[in-house]
């Protein structure tokens, strides 16, 4: 950790691709496909106020306010109802804490008791209504907070906090309870922390700690608790908010105000469920359009989604999936650990940004340089060679024999002379290297101090981030304790995991922002003519048939195979001439989700003898088992392409969400799925097909051409915009396979799946 002294992007142009017969050129409207051309650029004037005037055609905010909560962390006047200076009383202490709280932060401090006239000396008020100003912040000592509301709000009291617990984590009875408490708080114009919280908000924080601060958001105060005893090793920390249950004031209301502050360098949390996606994910992008770097530990990684699905991507994307890549998608750096928390926000906190991206690895043992650059590099940071004339440098310094390529092995850093400076500043000067790490796995005096004290030297002299990993098991060591912990510019860690997650993370972090877009600002407001085309084909409650499914991706401008629906063997060879050999047949139904296990599909049918045959055997199959058929599916065969999965399907946080991946009839097998949450652009879907492990067939493999790469994320982008236009309609969709042919011949999906709300 770091010591302290004391004291979407706009949409790229893209290749023409060559468009099916009958299909319209596709528009893309701010990054989002619009299939019709129906939105234009946001027009003058379009509102960004207060939540309710700015929605995405889905009905959900664009656009979240950022609370005022000044007046909460550091209020002018403070009642505590329920205050007590008896003895052997639990509101005791808590008075006791709050009076020293609210001296350190110059309120003044009223307690309200009706069986006392004073409590620790202070003048104490029968009610509420007696109080003798004002006040910003009330804090209820009480069992049942719900009756006192109604009071606070007549009293125009801003804040209150409800230490109060028995509500939504007791079961149902208690989440009824905190329903009612939340409709009293809403009317009422008061905001509330809690309940079910705790005194974090009102510790005492060091104001003798310099630099950039780490604000603290956590839903349950012992976690934070590592991250706020890293005052103590030199790190600053500004606020802490304990959200409890979160009836009113959540993760996402601190989250915004924090990203506003300017003396908050990062934000830390501990969150164990959210309260409501699209205000979290506001939230988020208010950060990252702040560049704040935003670190989280979010509980619930094992959870098993709950969803019962009929398509594929339904049954592949359980909700912490959905978490992770909502948390991704907006820059949020996602952790397991709490050490790894505070570790990581101590450095985004203090940081500063990146020259270069390469880390140079410097050790005083060759094998530990060797172990820490295969942990590193195996975590993505790249390590780059040095230079021919950089490594005859650094042989100035360190014997010939002796490997300095990166990582670099001194052999045993000089002691006693000027030389084992001069090594660490040559390799800081390297213009490919940003980051220096230094790993001591053990302390070696003299040897470790002088090394301790001369990267604290040198990095008082750069910008560029130097690293230390001090591996003694003690912590008790000088220059453990007073030489590195007393350096506000030498990130200090613990572990090998721990240093790489973090300067992953500062990396990353810088990366992302430096490109950030708000896909907010270019979200769709209008429905497309392609939504009123799609709403009269859906069924409510039903599962639509293969046939109906593609005329749903056609009325959003989806490329499908020519077909046709028969109803009797003569009429399917008529098709067949029609549609064009070699063709595919398929029965076609609304409760049929996977024909190829149930034997409903013949393809590379060549003759009308064969048409003919397959025809009957797929009519006696369904008759066999009892499948209603609305008829059967002459195909065009498309034969030459990379298989892949599109789909949609409900989150209950953040909506519908979108997935890619690689298709066909192993797609539950392969599980190659990346999520997207409405809305993003055209950079975060091709973001979404660079992270699948199977991205190389796109690009093409074994003599294979290239795919039609822009094909396939248009069709993305396009079921993007029909899981917005029809959410609360649309409760799934599932295309597999989606062919992408060779680079300009687009992409066509071959079958598809739709269940209807």
């Amino acid at each position: 950790m770091l010591g302290s002294t004391h004291g979407t992007l706009t949409t790229h142009s893209r290749p023409a691709r060559v468009v099916a017969c009958g299909e319209h050129p596709p528009h893309t409207v701010h990054g989002i496909a619009d299939p019709d051309g129906a939105d234009g650029p946001r027009p003058a004037g379009a509102a960004t106020g207060p939540a309710g005037t700015d929605r995405d055609v889905s009905g959900r905010p664009l656009y979240a306010p950022v609370p005022d909560l000044d007046r909460f962390f550091r209020p002018e006047s403070v009642a505590v109802i329920g205050a007590s200076d008896r003895e052997g009383r639990p509101n005791t202490g808590i008075t006791r804490q709050l009076i020293a709280w609210a001296e350190r932060v110059g309120a003044r401090l009223h307690p309200v008791n009706p069986g006392r006239e004073r409590v620790f000396g202070l003048p104490c008020h029968a009610g509420i209504g007696a109080l003798p100003e004002p006040v910003d912040l009330a804090v209820l000592l009480v069992g049942d907070p719900l009756p006192l509301i109604g009071q606070l709000a007549d009293a125009k009291v801003k804040f209150a906090v409800a230490f109060a617990s028995g509500f939504a984590e007791t079961g149902a009875d208690g989440a009824a309870a905190q329903a009612r408490l939340a409709d009293a708080v809403a009317r009422s114009g008061l905001r509330l922390l809690g309940p079910n919280t705790n005194l974090n908000a009102f510790e005492a924080f060091r104001d003798d700690l310099d630099g950039p601060a780490i604000a603290l958001i956590t839903q349950s105060g012992h976690q934070g608790r590592p991250v706020f005893t890293l005052q103590e090793l030199g790190v600053r920390l500004s606020h802490w908010a304990p959200t409890g249950n979160e009836a009113d004031l959540e993760t996402a209301d601190f989250l915004s105000y924090f990203a506003t502050r300017p003396e908050v360098g990062a934000i830390a949390a501990y969150v164990e469920g959210l309260k409501d996606g699209r205000s979290f994910l506001l939230a988020a992008d208010r950060a990252a359009r702040n560049k704040v770097p935003v670190v989280v530990v979010k509980v619930g990684r094992t959870e098993a989604g709950a969803r019962t699905a009929a398509s594929h991507t339904g049954k592949l994307t359980g909700a912490d999936e959905v978490v992770d890549a909502a948390l991704r998608q907006f820059g949020v750096i996602r952790v397991d650990g709490l050490d790894e928390l505070q570790d990581t926000a101590a450095l985004l906190a203090r940081a500063k940004k990146p020259t270069a991206e390469g880390v140079a690895v410097y050790s005083i043992s060759g094998g530990t340089g060797a172990h820490f650059a295969d942990l590193a590099t195996a975590a993505g940071l790249t390590l780059p060679a040095l230079s021919d004339a950089k490594q005859s440098e650094l042989h100035q310094w360190i014997p010939d024999y002796l490997n300095v390529a990166n990582p670099i092995d001194n052999g045993g850093h000089p002691v006693g002379d000027w030389r084992g400076r001069k090594i660490i500043d040559a390799i800081l000067a390297d213009p490919s290297v940003g980051v220096l790490i230094c790993p001591i796995t053990g302390p070696f005096p003299p040897m470790s101090d002088k090394l301790a004290q001369d990267l604290v030297d040198a990095a008082e002299q750069t910008d560029k981030l130097v690293c230390v990993v001090w591996g003694s098991p003690v912590g008790t060591e000088d220059a453990y304790r007073r030489t590195l912990l007393g350096s506000s510019r030498v990130a200090t860690f613990r572990t090998f995991a721990n240093c790489i997650t973090a300067v992953r993370a500062h990396l990353d972090h810088h990366r992302f922002s430096a490109g950030y877009r708000s896909p907010f600002d270019d979200a769709p407001r209008t429905p497309s003519p392609s939504a009123r085309k799609a709403q009269a084909l859906l069924r409510p409650g039903q599962q639509l048939s293969e046939h109906a499914a593609k005329q749903l991706l056609r009325a959003y401008g989806i490329r499908v195979p020519r077909e046709q629906l028969v109803t009797s063997a003569a009429a399917a060879v008529r098709a067949a001439s029609q549609v064009g050999y070699p063709v595919v047949l398929k029965g076609s139904g609304p409760e049929l989700a996977h024909k190829t296990e149930l034997g409903l599909v013949k393809v590379a049918l060549t003759s009308a003898s064969q048409v003919r045959d397959a025809y009957r055997e797929l009519t006696d199959i369904a008759r066999y088992e009892d499948l209603p058929l609305d008829g059967v599916l002459v195909c065009q065969m498309i034969e030459r392409g990379v298989e892949m999965v599109v789909g949609v399907t409900p989150d209950p946080l953040f909506g519908p969400t979108v997935s890619v991946g690689l298709g066909g009839v192993l797609v539950e097998v392969l599980k190659d799925i990346a999520v997207g949450v409405p809305p993003f652009g055209e950079e975060h879907a091709r973001t979404m097909l660079r992270r699948l492990r199977g991205h190389a067939l796109l690009e093409g493999v074994r003599g294979m051409p290239p795919a039609d790469i822009d094909a396939l994320v248009e069709t993305v982008l396009r079921v993007q915009r029909m899981a917005l236009e029809l959410d609360g309609e649309l409760a799934e969709l599932d295309i597999n396979p989606l062919v992408v042919l060779p680079r300009g011949q687009g992409a066509v999906a071959l079958d598809a799946l739709a269940v209807c709300h």
